[in-house]
């Protein structure tokens, strides 16, 4: 399978480390992209963390944009725009939903997003645990509707998970993972079902590796190197539950636990964590420090 052409225009509805993430992304693959926040205050936020992700990629040579006496930076943010007027969607070929994990948001922002583009625009979520089928009653046409789960650090990744919903047509899928390999990444496609496959399988180890640690058995540093060294992976399920967020673990494992039963069943220690506003790297503290910039 090859990659597709992306559309001209983006959409992104939300500027948080996701949504920033995602629009970076794009703007990297030389798409216009529209950004969506619930005021004018958040958008200037958004945009001012943008710039800086684009910073960081012009500082590491990584764009490709022409030089003739133009900043290459300046030259990518003249493709990008933030604001909170849903009507800036309009003509926007693709608008991924990056909100929080929050069903009733999701489907607010869903049905605000279906209503300033036209039938032809594809509709995605960023969401790593809930029911495309469930989202997908925001989205007239829900055939074109599907899960686009993007990963932290978004530009850096190489995976983006596609979730298929039972409305979602072929034509569509098709469409998303050439796109997803235009974006340079690689597409996993799964079906409709609580937790997906990523977030199924990452959840369990990582609250294996919380009770583990509530336990006594050993160290964060030390569980986290069994799996590094002894399985290879990148990063350890502790550092990276404080990279995901604690809170964004703890909301996923209290969704599959209702769907899936309690071998979800959120450790008390990621209870307290998260209640005492430790939630890991955007904090400054989770079960690791991280200095903050």
């Amino acid at each position: 399978m090859t990659a597709v052409p992306l559309p001209e225009t983006i959409g992104v509805f939300g500027g948080g480390r996701m949504g920033a993430g995602i629009a970076h992304s794009f703007l990297l693959a030389g798409c216009n992209v529209v950004l969506i926040e619930v005021d004018k205050q958040a958008a200037a936020r958004a945009e001012l963390t943008v710039r800086g992700n684009v910073q960081r990629s012009a500082d590491r040579g990584k764009l490709s944009e022409p030089r003739d006496g133009i900043d290459p930076v300046t030259s990518v943010m003249a493709r990008f725009s933030a604001g909170s007027d849903d009507g800036a969607l309009r003509g926007a070929g693709l608008i991924v939903e990056a909100v929080p994990e929050d069903v009733q948001l999701k489907l607010s922002v869903l049905g605000r997003a279906a209503a300033v583009v036209d039938d032809s625009a594809m509709l995605a979520s960023n969401t790593s645990s809930i029911s495309i089928d469930e989202l997908g009653a925001a989205v007239p046409s829900p055939g074109r509707f599907l899960g686009l789960h993007f990963f932290n650090p978004v530009p850096a990744s190489s995976l983006i998970e596609i979730i298929i919903g039972s409305q979602t047509t072929g034509e569509v899928t098709t469409t998303a993972q050439g796109w997803v390999r235009a974006l340079g990444k690689t597409p996993v496609t799964v079906r409709n079902v609580p937790g997906f496959a990523s977030s199924r399988l990452g959840v369990a180890l990582g609250l294996e590796a919380i009770r583990m640690l509530e336990e006594g058995v050993a160290t964060a540093e030390d569980i986290d190197a069994a799996m590094a060294l002894g399985y290879k992976h990148p990063v350890g399920p502790l550092r990276l539950t404080d990279i995901v967020g604690l809170d964004v673990r703890l909301a996923i494992a209290e969704y599959l636990q209702g769907e899936l039963g309690d071998r979800f069943a959120p450790p008390q220690l990621l209870r307290d964590t998260v209640a005492a506003g430790h939630l890991g790297q955007k904090s400054g503290q989770g079960f690791y420090s991280w200095p903050q910039d």
